[in-house]
């Protein structure tokens, strides 16, 4: 797919695609001329969705992206615009695996001597950050953290929202406040440890009273944060008596590196009595734990040691055409210089499996990434709802009528490498190349499973917009369109809508982003949603409560 120099109208992505996606706003009644061809349209098409090239019966399948997307609901006339009413879910039926071969992926001859400033880890994992985290084992302490978050803020100095406590107070005082505040009165303060990039605080609402299942997945998930290059070493507050037994996170640590030697205090509330023992206990293993974490460096590093995580949410019509493509290239790269990249969302790749079976580098690796989804979806059916129900009203509204254009437009976020690896939640990488990990489509899950996974780097692109981050790893925001950007550039990085207009196409796009990602893994520019402190953390809960 390649858009021309010019603003175009139309696009159409593949071969053997029988729609066309509208760039811009189509009037009714205008005629559009593809391939020698003249399309008068009985209705506005707004941009970003689809219309067909040509006459289609009940029943017929809807090709986009050169693979099926739904079919027709009725007998529908060139022109016509897809919408929830005339087209239904379909995908393809799976067969065989058809192994990829002879890959040869982007020319990485530029990138090859490309180098980040990053923190060495003993295991040979390179952090394109270095935090000290402080998390429970059960919600019961939550407070416990948000005192501790407040006191180590105040007491370090950094501040934030310093102009909206004006704001507020001039709203309580007299009424009148500046609707348009400066852009850096939010700014954070340096944090007063050149070698630490701050301390993170991570709530949530496990831990105890779920199934067993519940605990452990929580623990396997808090593991991989803990062996995550970006984490120096945690305090870690549990109550006592909860289901998730800090001797079970212990063995989770064991199963995943048993070696594993960071620095962690874990502190036992029912142990330590009260609140002031637990309190000053904590502090304590912060600040001496801080000043520990000071003493790593950042030093060269070669581009294979980055692990990019690979989401998006608040996804538009553009989004599989602009933004997922330059995370793909930018995958490919990743992937060609030897490198890591990780595509979750299992549910947002319904509808491509085939592609991705016949990317798989073994037979097993194919089996277990159906079995993972076919166990998914029946568990999403007994709950009353199934992949084919994905879209979410925002998709709509911007042209994604069905979870199989979804799923195909989210998909290109993977790029075109073989896949080296399957990995169900909450695992680690183990296998340098592209990895499928199993999460919900859920921004926010996905992003905190993508982190506890070994992600150093997460992109996410939107086209809607969304202020997602993460308590330990970069998240940069790219935008599908340059109208978002420009509405959102508070909380989005990078604009790849310069493919949709014409000013770049995917491979210069894919270009600038590694620049800014190596920017970032250095250090060198902080993030939107670490300028917002925006640090979301929702683990995945696979089972009921009890």
């Amino acid at each position: 797919m390649e858009l021309k120099s010019s603003m175009t109208k139309i696009l159409k992505i593949n071969p053997n695609d029988n729609v066309l996606v509208a760039l811009q706003d189509l009037e009714q009644n205008e005629t559009i001329e593809y391939n020698n061809k003249f399309i008068t349209l009985p209705n506005q098409v707004k941009a970003k969705h689809k219309f067909l090239i040509d006459d289609i019966d009940s029943g017929e399948n809807i090709i986009m992206y050169g693979v099926i997307i739904g079919k027709a609901q009725k007998n529908m006339s060139k022109g016509e615009v897809l919408t929830t009413k005339n087209t239904i879910h379909k995908s393809s039926e799976l067969s065989k695996r058809v192994p990829l071969k002879n890959w040869e992926g982007p020319d990485v001859n530029n990138w090859s001597k490309k180098t980040f400033m990053g923190y060495h880890r003993k295991d040979g994992s390179v952090g394109t950050a270095n935090y000290w985290i402080v998390f429970p084992l059960v919600f019961c302490e939550n407070k416990y953290i948000e005192i501790l978050k407040e006191v180590i803020n105040d007491v370090f100095g950094i501040s934030k929202y310093e102009n909206y406590k004006s704001i507020a107070r001039t709203i309580l005082d007299s009424g009148e406040y500046d609707k348009n505040p400066s852009e850096n009165s939010n700014n954070i303060t340096e944090f007063p440890f050149k070698n630490v990039d701050g301390i993170r605080f991570i709530t949530h609402s496990m831990g105890c009273g779920g199934t067993r299942q519940d605990a452990n997945s929580l623990l396997g998930l808090l593991s991989g944060y803990l062996l995550n290059p970006n984490v120096a070493g945690a305090t870690i507050l549990g109550l006592g008596c909860q289901n998730a037994q800090y001797s079970i996170l212990e063995e989770e640590l064991n199963k995943r590196m048993p070696d594993f030697d960071k620095p962690i205090s874990y502190l036992d509330h029912q142990t330590l009595g009260t609140e002031d023992s637990l309190l000053t206990s904590a502090l304590h293993s912060i600040i001496e734990g801080v000043k520990l974490a000071d003493n790593n460096i950042r030093t060269e590093t070669s581009i294979d040691k980055l692990i990019i995580g690979l989401e998006c949410g608040a996804s538009d019509g553009f989004s599989g055409i602009s933004a997922n493509p330059v995370l793909g290239q930018v995958s490919d790269i990743i992937v060609k210089s030897g490198g890591t990249s990780i595509l979750a969302e299992f549910p947002e790749l319904c509808g491509v499996e085939q592609e991705l079976i016949n990317r798989c580098k073994t037979d097993e690796l194919a089996e277990r990434f159906i079995h993972l989804m076919d166990n998914y979806e029946k568990a999403a059916i007994a709950a009353g709802s199934s992949f084919d129900m994905n879209p979410s009203p925002g998709n709509i509204k911007d042209g994604l009528i069905t979870d199989a254009m979804k799923s195909a437009g989210a998909a290109k976020k993977g790029g075109t490498a073989p896949i080296s690896d399957v990995l169900d939640y909450p695992e680690n990488i183990k296998t340098k190349g592209l990895n499928l990990l199993n999460t919900p489509g859920n921004d926010v899950e996905s992003t905190t499973a993508l982190a506890g996974a070994g992600a150093n780097i997460i992109l996410f692109t939107t086209g809607l917009g969304t202020p997602t981050g993460n308590p330990i790893v970069p998240v940069i925001k790219v935008s599908s369109n340059t109208t978002l950007f420009n509405k959102m550039r508070d909380i989005i990085d990078f604009d790849s809508g310069t493919v949709i207009n014409g000013e770049k196409n995917i491979e210069e796009a894919a270009n600038d982003l590694m620049d800014l990602i190596l920017e970032v893994a250095s250090g060198n520019k902080k993030i939107k949603a670490v300028l917002n402190q925006q640090y979301d953390f929702i683990p995945w809960k696979r089972g009921v409560s009890l």
